[in-house]
């Protein structure tokens, strides 16, 4: 009878407990800025914000909001093919310590600092859990400085889908991570960075387990992926990495231009492959130590791989550029496609010449379709075609 009892009380609270999530579900639609606050401020889990379509003033932020995982707090558009436009303001949105919150199909537009902030409100122990940005729309974000299209502070476990960056700050990153995890950005588009001191995405601070899939970017800075960078020790997280980043993966992207594709800059394993890189500036790729604290190790552990590289020798200073302090001989180039445009008999020698480390693919033209008009993807090439030993110059992906 005891066990029959305690059995009929936990059946009782699990029936509350979905009661109370569905008396929390609701969809509100806000069509102004005061509507919005009010609506986060009484979001709970469940709750989806429609906003209309118009332009909304900037600096909206909000503590705490706190999703379940089959009942996150969701902010979108309520027409997604008339976004709202959030303009203006030091920042766009601002959300911190959030778990469960998902943003859909809105315009950030013109914030001084940064586009979207989402942060841990600077506690390790308060971290963003599982946020999800799906379609969002970002840009003239800046316009100097280290202004960033999204910045994530100790954010763990996020998705960023399917979302567009144009004119970031002029020193800062379309997507800045600093101390973030398990973390995928994909389906994404990075254009025109206001200069090349800019990046694209950036993951640093002691970041781990992120990848960088089927992205383009176009002009995307200084360095369009940043795998690590340069961090002051208060901001690590975890407090004592002894890494910038680690564990980061870049595949099936396209690069266009900007004046290099992959920096590996303080990383502790990162694996660039199945890219195409088409006519960078200085460098294809860089290998960087800029923290040099002795707890940090040497920047080491990156492959690169079944990517195809297309220059010009009168722009590419170097095919891979190794600085002072890092362990290029722990990095492993293999089955990688070049082509030089402009000298293509030359190819094999400018490549061994620019970075006597490459010789460890196909050296020829892999046949990109059109690519001054922006169409990077690779031409069907005949089996038989002679000299074509690389597998990535066959298929794209």
């Amino acid at each position: 009878m005891t066990a029959l009892l305690r059995l009929s009380a936990i059946a009782l609270v699990l029936m509350g407990s979905l009661l109370l999530r569905r008396s929390h579900a609701a969809e509100v639609r806000v069509a102004s800025r005061e509507e919005l606050i009010r609506a986060l401020q009484a979001a709970a889990p469940g709750t989806t914000i429609r906003i209309a379509p118009g332009d909304y003033r900037g600096g909206i932020s909000q503590a705490g909001l706190h999703g379940l995982r089959d009942a996150p707090i969701v902010i979108a558009a309520e027409d997604a093919n008339s976004p709202p436009v959030i303009e203006g303001g030091s920042f766009g949105f601002q959300f911190s310590s959030p778990e469960h919150l998902e943003l859909r199909d809105l315009t950030i537009l013109a914030a001084r600092d940064n586009g979207l902030n989402i942060d841990d409100s600077g506690s390790v122990d308060m971290a963003a859990r599982n946020i999800k940005l799906r379609g969002l729309v970002v840009r003239e974000i800046g316009p100097d400085g280290n202004c960033d299209g999204i910045k994530l502070s100790g954010v763990d476990g996020f998705r960023i889908e399917d979302c567009r960056f144009e004119a970031w700050g002029g020193s800062g990153s379309a997507i800045d991570m600093v101390g973030c995890r398990q973390g995928v950005v994909i389906g994404c588009r990075f254009a025109n960075a206001r200069s090349a001191n800019a990046t694209g995405v950036q993951t640093k601070g002691g970041s781990s387990d992120i990848a960088i899939q089927r992205c383009r970017f176009e002009q995307a800075g200084g360095r369009a992926v940043n795998a690590g960078g340069s961090t002051g020790l208060a901001y690590f997280r975890p407090r004592d990495a002894t890494y910038e980043a680690k564990d980061i993966t870049v595949e099936d992207c396209e690069f266009l231009g900007g004046e290099a594709a992959i920096a590996f800059v303080g990383v502790d394993g990162a694996i660039v492959r199945h890219n195409t890189i088409y006519r960078p500036g200085r460098w294809a790729v860089r290998i960087l130590q800029e923290n040099t604290d002795p707890r940090f190790v040497a920047c080491r552990n990156g492959q690169f791989r079944k990517n195809v590289v297309v220059f010009h020798a009168d722009e590419m200073r170097q095919a891979v550029n190794v600085g002072p302090d890092t362990q290029p001989e722990s990095f492993v180039f293999a089955d990688n496609a070049w082509h030089c445009l402009d000298r293509p008999g030359d190819t094999p020698r400018l490549v061994r010449t620019l970075s006597p480390k490459i010789d460890d693919g196909w050296l020829g033209d892999p046949g990109l379709s059109a690519p001054e008009e922006g169409d990077l993807s690779i031409a069907k090439r005949e089996p038989d075609d002679p000299g074509v030993r690389n597998p990535r110059a066959q298929s794209p992906r």
